[in-house]
């Protein structure tokens, strides 16, 4: 990523040519791990870790849910896609960049809707140009790259994919990375802390963590925080901290919302066990069902809305309460179920879960977003 390197240096330059170059804020803890000593873990499930996932409400509510359930780390990917657009902005010949000086962004269709929104705002800036590629489509993303005159590349995807539970295909990503030289950033938010043995997130799991060069990610999830992350080097931070507009525009993280997320790391990289039983309910989960899910979370396409509906009503009867995904959020009549498993989940709860689906639901009759498991149903 040498190319990279230089534009991101050539802009600091300008910046700092304009004055407009903000410091570092090298805040940092100290290096050693003795204050992780100070942090109580834990070798199993808690009573409060089951507090996240049980809940006492009236019976008033509980009527107003069955009758009316409502649908369900932004600024981080708004601060990087605008960071991205000031390259060409600041590296440009004129006051208005050309076609070719303008950073070319390759997005993958379901990306998260913050990516999405930062490459409209950087489009909006005339810096950026967007191409996107059908879903985790390499072929396709190749082809483009290919025929894309433009020097400066990014491709960028979400590594766990909220809304259908898949991966981003990270290896081949690095792959294509080597060969067309762009720029790799993902969006961690949903591996963070779940995948990887320390919890790294996704490109610790698929072993090409070298190959990312931006991660970005939210405290909001795993973490059970609040805000979100951009792990970069040394000079893209520097250059996000002077342009990324929802950075500079935003106020400052708390204080204690920053000691809890580094209580957060500490806990989800000594309390292994978590993941171990994430992935453990991920596995219950397809042997009850059949389904070959390949992550926590499970997106089950039922079609229309008011079939989502239904089954989501039936389900809060059960205990259960599991959110009808709709329009705008997913495609018209690919309405779905979506189904987060957490640590906190016991068999027992899967077991439970599954019963009552499979009586507002066929399972061989539901539609899931994995490429092998649809192939082999057309």
């Amino acid at each position: 990523m040498d190319s990279w390197n230089e534009w991101v240096e050539q802009t600091l330059d300008k910046l700092e040519y304009r004055k407009l170059l903000r410091s570092l804020r090298p805040i940092h803890l100290s290096d050693d791990n003795s204050h992780s000593d100070e942090f109580e873990c834990f070798d199993g499930l808690r009573q409060w870790d089951r507090a996240s996932v049980e809940v006492e409400i009236s019976e008033t509510t509980f009527q107003k849910w069955l009758q009316d359930i409502p649908s369900p780390g932004f600024s981080a990917n708004m601060a990087f896609m605008t960071a991205v657009g000031n390259v060409s902005l600041l590296l440009a010949k004129d006051s208005q960049p050309s076609i070719d000086e303008r950073v070319a962004v390759f997005s993958d269709a379901l990306n998260h809707a913050s990516i999405i929104d930062g490459i409209r705002l950087a489009e909006k800036q005339k810096s950026v140009a967007a191409f996107v590629y059908q879903h985790c489509d390499m072929h396709h993303l190749n082809e483009l790259l290919t025929n894309c005159p433009m020097k400066k590349k990014v491709v960028i995807t979400d590594s766990l994919f909220s809304m259908d539970g898949d991966f981003a295909p990270l290896v081949e990503l690095v792959k294509l990375r080597k060969k067309h030289g762009f720029l790799l950033a993902i969006d961690d938010a949903h591996a963070t802390f779940v995948c990887g043995k320390t919890g790294g997130g996704a490109a610790e799991l698929f072993n090409c963590i070298s190959g990312v060069d931006i991660c970005i990610g939210t405290l909001s999830k795993a973490g059970g925080c609040h805000g979100g992350y951009i792990a970069c080097s040394k000079k893209w931070k520097q250059f996000i901290q002077s342009r990324g507009r929802s950075f500079i525009f935003s106020t400052s993280t708390p204080v204690p919302i920053a000691a809890a997320a580094h209580a957060a790391v500490i806990v989800a990289k000594k309390e292994m066990w978590r993941r171990r039983a994430i992935w453990n309910r991920v596995q219950d989960f397809r042997d009850l069902t059949g389904i070959p899910i390949t992550s926590p979370i499970i997106s089950l396409i039922v079609g229309s809305e008011a079939t989502a509906l239904q089954a989501s009503r039936h389900l809060l009867e059960f205990g259960f309460h599991i959110t009808a995904i709709r329009p705008p959020t997913v495609a018209p009549n690919s309405c779905r179920l979506r189904i987060a498993l957490s640590a906190a989940h016991t068999l027992d709860d899967v077991k439970n879960l599954t019963a009552a689906l499979s009586q507002c639901i066929n399972f061989s009759e539901i539609g899931f977003y994995c490429t092998s498991w649809n192939a082999a149903r057309l």
